[in-house]
């Protein structure tokens, strides 16, 4: 057979690819032509959108069918599901969207989704969403992200932004530049790198790393895996307790105090509330000192490398790093409050190769020093429903309906949410305490999804919808930390009966009478053709027409030269561009936060011990602290059942890595099935000998597709190895009410007997359609408001 010409590119969150199709089907996946380091997740691609694991047609649970929504619904993530016509789907779906509206209010709908979804711009499945609910009347939506809700929350009272975390890194060039030395909480860990939100064209991350090896910069990793850095960065590993980098943090702190290394001029000019901060290091406020033998007993370093360490920092151009994951456990806001602490001590913020910077190596993008472009999104327009709950809090809010909670400051009440309505992500991957959320996701009346695959969430729906992949639809590509626009041309028919979140959702707006409003007339094409107009309008620099640009799949915003600096102006200028604090400088103890009146969190960084860790009392029972980080192997939970995550697993389980000490105390070899539990729930998993993971800590990455024994039975073990049935579902604090898991302590032991069959990546069993279904459809139509919807369309 002839090699057919690639298909036009497709932009994905682990970069760009050119798919080759042959007789309608992709036979290779081709890395981006400009792309100096892609991604070998490309290799999934296949396997990752096109497999057995799609939904292939509109499904109904038969149990839902069965039942009335003022019964309650049958045990969802359980049941088997009826195939029905789009017609029958689409009515389901509205007559249900128009009940819960009039009879409970708007605010009963959570329109929940998550920004994985897709990498292109106008088939976004939270934009489309959120479009269509805002017209709808609105309705209960989530802020913040899983990623760094912590940061979000505390980072704009400390420094007036999220810059330094979200956006506006320092440039790697600068740093590399000019650092003599790199501090890295979390480490810099390059799998992360080859992942970001939006899709991109370049990997520039693993560049920069080696160049920061061929300088020779000085890195520690402070980390309980070695392997969190590159081993070319040839870092100094300083293998902490897990939870403990606070208690190092503020020991570092505690040091250039009382030695007199800190940069007076930067506090007095730059901050306020060093003299609050200061009489908690030395111990005036609570009476224990933060010094470095302190800190030695609960992170396991010992106090004379603290010191050293501290003098290291003082003693040239260091700049400080956080991993996101650091502020994903509990007093995460603390975390990121005293690295900015750090950074201010040593006087560097401002200067090229000096400051601070949350999310380095996280994501492909952050020290890209990329030129910012204002890409086009499809308008989501304004939600009437102004309250919104933190992401992290999904499972409080369904729980525990008119329950008063407290966040960023204020008190808030959890609405009575009747209907769920995912389209773009998956809870059942990003939440913890999976056990719990199953049981939450049993409370509403229905719950609808979008879906391209059987996950999890799909499997605890009453109604899914079958969505197109990114390569059976056209779309715009591009990212906020990448300077390519990406002509996503379809390269394949849309698989069965799918169709795009756009398409589902024009249906759904003219049944419920604003269809014309949704789409302002325009098709998937001629909405394609307007952004990039709009996005021609926004921009200094000359654009292809639209037609070149289809033609010729990409194009490039020019590069301007960045040496972009955290706060370079600030520093230069504090009058004239003052932080947007309410001081105007960077804030070590903030008023507003003391305000609030929480004792976890009293106006600055504030040591307090996690719930669970290693020199907790919980200890005694699991003696283990479970490290469930982002996977080298696929994005969050997408392309599991794809070629390079599979090829990882045990036994068709996710592998988890052990010190051989805790392995050998515990009788487990290499390549044993193993059964990680907590009071929680307990998950199966393969395991893996490997000396980079500290003494006490286990690493299982997140996003094995949840897999309970008996999805039937509340508590059931998962199959597969996902870890998040057994982090614990707790906010930060009340100021972040931000995810913690992180904060984990598991028992692992050997498990001898036939393990448990992996279903995750099977449909549920499918139910016949007789008379009683039939028959139930109508009801359910019956069901709804008296006003009759616009006439279906046609399948």
């Amino acid at each position: 057979m002839d090699r057919a010409v690639p298909a036009r590119l497709t932009s994905t969150h682990w970069g760009v690819f050119e798919p080759v199709v042959v007789d309608g089907e992709v036979v290779e996946v081709l890395p981006f032509e400009r792309d100096p380091a892609p991604s070998y997740l490309g290799a999934s691609i296949r396997d990752g959108m096109l497999g057995d694991t799609r939904v292939r047609c509109p499904m109904v649970s038969e149990s839902w069918l069965l039942r009335s929504p003022r019964r309650g619904p049958g045990r969802r993530g359980a049941g088997r599901f009826v195939q029905v016509s789009w017609a029958e789907a689409l009515d389901l779906v509205a007559w249900e969207l128009d009940r819960v509206r009039t009879c409970h209010g708007n605010t009963a709908i959570y329109a929940g989704s998550y920004g994985w979804a897709s990498a292109g711009r106008f088939h976004h499945a939270q934009s489309q969403l959120r479009r269509f609910m805002n017209l709808l009347g609105g309705a209960t939506t989530a802020r913040g992200a899983y990623s760094f809700a912590a940061a979000q929350a505390v980072l704009p009272h400390v420094i007036g932004s999220t810059d330094g975390c979200v956006d506006g890194h320092s440039d790697w060039d600068t740093i590399i530049e000019n650092t003599d030395m790199v501090l890295a909480f979390g480490g810099l860990p390059a799998k992360n790198a080859q992942v970001g939100s939006g899709g991109f064209g370049e990997h520039h991350t693993p560049g920069h790393l080696r160049r920061v090896a061929a300088r020779g910069i000085r890195v520690v990793n402070v980390s309980p895996l070695r392997d969190d850095c590159p081993e070319e960065l040839n870092a100094q590993w300083v293998p902490v307790v897990p939870g403990s980098d606070l208690a190092l943090v503020l020991a570092l702190c505690h040091t250039l105090v009382v030695e007199g290394l800190y940069d007076r001029d930067f506090t007095a000019t730059r901050c306020v509330g060093f003299d609050e901060f200061r009489a908690y290091l030395v111990g005036a406020v609570d009476g224990v000192s933060k010094d470095a033998r302190w800190a030695g007993a609960h992170t396991g370093v010992g106090a004379e490398d603290i010191v050293a360490l501290a003098r290291s920092l003082a003693g040239g151009r260091s700049m400080v790093m956080m991993a996101w994951a650091l502020q994903r456990g509990e007093n995460g806001e603390s975390m990121c409050w005293a690295v900015v602490a750090l950074a201010c001590l040593i006087g560097q913020i401002g200067l090229p190769g000096g400051g601070f910077g949350i999310g380095y190596s996280a994501v492909n993008g952050p020290g890209n020093g990329r030129r910012r472009v204002r890409w086009p999104s499809l308008p989501q327009g304004l939600n009437p429903v102004t309250e919104s709950i933190p992401v992290a809090r999904i499972a409080d809010a369904l729980l525990d309906p008119g329950g008063r909670y407290e966040y960023g400051g204020r008190k808030h009440t959890y609405p009575d949410i009747r209907l769920v309505y995912w389209a773009g992500g998956n809870p059942f991957h990003h939440h913890q305490d999976l056990g719990r959320l199953a049981e939450a996701f049993q409370r509403p009346e229905t719950v609808v999804v979008h879906d391209l695959h059987w996950t999890a969430t799909a499997k605890h729906a009453d109604i899914v919808l079958p969505v197109a992949s990114a390569l059976e639809r056209n779309d715009l590509g591009a990212s906020g930390r990448d300077n390519y626009l990406i002509a996503m041309a379809q390269a394949l028919p849309a698989l069965a009966s799918s169709r795009t979140d756009f398409d589902i959702f024009t249906e759904l707006a003219g049944r419920l009478g604003f269809g014309d409003a949704f789409t302002e007339g325009r098709d998937e094409k001629a909405w394609l053709r307007h952004l990039y107009g709009r996005f021609q309008e926004s921009v200094d620099f000359p654009t292809p027409s639209f037609s070149e640009f289809w033609r010729r799949g990409w194009l490039s915003v020019p590069d301007e030269p960045a040496d972009t600096v955290l706060f370079g102006q600030f520093i230069s200028d504090p009058g004239g561009a003052p932080l947007n604090t309410p001081s105007g400088r960077i804030e070590l103890f903030s008023q507003t936060v003391a305000g609030f009146g929480y004792p976890e969190i009293p106006g600055r960084a504030h040591w307090r011990e996690p719930t669970e860790w290693l020199n907790g009392p919980g200890a005694t029972t699991y003696p283990l602290h479970l490290i469930s980080n982002q996977p080298a192997t696929r994005l969050h939970s997408q392309l599991d059942a794809g070629s390079v995550s599979a090829a990882a697993k045990i036994r068709n389980r996710e592998p988890i890595r052990l010190n051989p000490g805790d392995a050998s105390a515990r009788g487990i070899s290499p390549g044993d099935v193993v059964l990680v539990r907590n009071e929680r729930g307990s998950c199966f998993a393969g395991a893996v000998l490997d000396d980079a993971v500290r003494q006490g800590v286990v690493h299982l990455a997140t996003g094995a597709w949840f897999d309970p024994v008996d999805p039937a039975t509340a508590g059931s073990p998962c199959a597969h190895g996902n870890p998040n049935v057994l982090t614990l579902d707790k906010g930060t604090t009340r100021l972040g009410q931000a995810p913690i898991a992180m904060s984990c302590l598991v028992e692992v032991e050997r498990f001898d007997a036939e393990p448990p069959a992996v279903r995750a990546w099977l449909p549920p069993p499918p139910a016949d359609r007789g008379v009683r279904l039939a028959d139930a459809i109508a009801a359910r139509l019956n069901e709804g408001p008296s006003r009759p919807l616009t006439s279906s369309t046609t399948d």
